[in-house]
């Protein structure tokens, strides 16, 4: 019975829209036929899974009513995975929905008006957002409550000279971004998307976001019978001469040479053919493109997988699913600020991968020149002064970044008693030597709210003899000095090309992150520290 309402991929939201429009809103184009289709299909048709993502009644538990049955967000994760083929298109698709649920877009370069009780957001790069919600009885001086992730996984780019062929193929040049595991791009269908300076009819240039949801590129591994010993001695591409996306058979091409040289004594910067599935895809001239930023994606959509459909499949896991959480449970808590004494923040930062170090990463001061321009925009002679160092001594962030699961063919490389599970809860991160901003003290609070509603947390540490990652947690910890818990949803296969992570999980780790809105101005009042 339960395999009829079965839908192992949700179809992509908004799917036919080609192009996104300079603010970063989709253009759609959908014929009246396709709603009339759409409306005629019956509600189970458009679920992701079983009745387990439908709303259920409260649960008794030996501390009282649970009070976490909000609806499973697994199918919107999905739905915002499949848009979110890049940074760009995460912050695009997050400012979608923070439009939709009522908030107020900011520039950085105007003047703000805030007002108690207000939602805002502002975007930087387009690939950085910060959203918040002011509590109608916040007072200047009073905390921040913030979740902060980041937007960028580890991908392929495109360098800025892309064009090479050799041995009778077109190829791609493109640079490793992070640190992935970059054998499992290969043998992938793998496409483009990014975004693009283009130039109008009256000499102006707009940006625009553009995916190629076709696959154009592979790369592809070579015969076992040209690598007799790659699976005894492993497989070890060097990244510069064999991570090299094929595009087309170079005969394809000559029939376009003399419009690779038009007004050019240059060999050109990318090869005709790519400019025009680009031009194709949104609809302009290949002379009209100026710019691009474009990443390397690969084209499976996200899914529900395992035999219980009890796994998400997908790319992007790291940090999309963080992202998508904290997204939600602001928007969803947003209407509880009647009684909020604090400020709720969500800050998604890009650039985490290669070290926060830019304008739009979580090493800029973006975070907390909001925060000052919040608590200037609001204060008042009477309020004293001092007031952005009284917010900030009072305010807490979550770091949410993923955790490592632990792997059951690999479970030596997890420390014995700190081995997180799959579908077993939200992990805090612990590290001595402050590769991880958790303290005794933060971790305490961060338990706190998520025992008010009843929820599964558990804690890692990595082994002695192994290195430790790191987050933007003590990168923003040390920024001003703010009282920050590291945490993240469990997964395998981190920095691969397809992660998994449970879906259990993700309704938990959203249903913290409310609580975390909606409980911690009274949690925080109940513990006493010498500060």
């Amino acid at each position: 019975m339960a395999l009829r309402c079965l839908q192992l991929l949700r179809p992509p939201h908004l799917s036919l829209h080609k192009s996104y429009s300079p603010l970063g809103l989709p253009r759609v184009s959908i014929s009246d036929a396709t709603w009339r289709r759409l409306s005629r299909s019956p509600p189970s048709s458009r679920l992701l899974c079983s009745s387990s993502d439908q709303p259920q009644s409260p649960q008794v538990t030996d501390k009282g009513v649970n009070q976490n049955p909000q609806k499973s967000i697994v199918g919107d994760l999905l739905d915002y995975l499949n848009e979110s083929w890049t940074q760009f298109h995460a912050t695009a698709e997050a400012k979608r929905q923070l439009i939709a649920a009522g908030f107020e877009l900011l520039n950085e370069n105007d003047d703000w008006d805030l007002q108690p009780g207000g939602r805002y957001f502002f975007t930087r790069n387009m690939s950085c957002l910060i959203a918040f919600s002011i509590g109608q009885k916040y007072k200047v001086g009073n905390g921040f409550h913030i979740i902060a992730a980041h937007t960028d996984s580890p991908c392929l780019k495109l360098k800025p000279r892309s064009a090479s062929s050799k041995s009778g193929y077109l190829t791609i040049n493109v640079q490793t971004y992070g640190g992935g595991l970059w054998h499992t791009w290969f043998d992938r269908d793998l496409s483009l998307a990014g975004r693009v300076i283009l130039r109008d009819g009256n000499g102006s240039f707009q940006h625009t976001l553009v995916r190629v949801k076709r696959p154009l590129l592979r790369v592809p591994t070579l015969a076992i019978h040209l690598d007799r010993t790659v699976n005894s001695d492993g497989f070890k591409p060097n990244l510069e001469m064999h991570l090299v996306p094929l595009l087309a058979t170079k005969n394809e091409e000559i029939q376009t040479k003399s419009e690779e040289r038009t007004n050019s004594n240059k060999s050109p910067h990318h090869h005709s053919l790519l400019l025009n599935a680009l031009s194709e895809e949104m609809g302009c001239k290949c002379e009209e493109i100026m710019a691009m930023e474009l990443n390397v994606c690969d084209t499976q959509p996200s899914c529900l997988g395992g035999v219980k459909n009890e796994f998400i499949f997908s790319g992007r896991l790291d940090n999309l699913a963080s992202c998508y959480c904290a997204l939600r449970s602001l928007i969803d808590s947003s209407d509880g600020l009647s009684d909020e004494t604090a400020v709720r923040m969500v800050a998604l930062f890009d650039n985490e991968e290669v070290g926060s170090n830019s304008m739009q990463g979580a090493g800029a001061p973006t975070m907390f020149q909001a925060i000052r321009r919040i608590v200037d925009n609001l204060v008042h002679q009477s309020m004293g002064e001092a007031a952005f160092e009284r917010a900030i001594r009072s305010s807490f962030l979550v770091s949410a970044d993923m955790a490592h699961g632990v792997h059951p063919n690999f479970s030596d490389k997890h420390e014995e008693h700190h081995r997180p599970g799959l579908q077993k809860g939200l992990v805090i991160k612990h590290n001595a030597n402050q590769r991880y901003a958790t303290s005794a003290v933060t971790a305490f609070l961060f338990k706190q709210v998520a025992e008010i509603r009843g929820l599964p947390v558990q804690e890692f540490v990595v082994r002695n003899d192994m290195g430790c990652g790191s987050t933007i947690g003590p990168i923003l910890a040390s920024g001003v000095g703010i009282r920050t818990v590291d945490c993240g949803i469990p997964q395998l296969s981190m920095h691969s090309v397809r992660e998994i992570c449970g879906k259990e999980d993700i309704d938990n780790a959203y249903k913290i992150f409310s609580s975390f809105f909606d409980n911690f101005s009274e949690i925080d009042k109940k513990l006493s520290v010498d500060f």
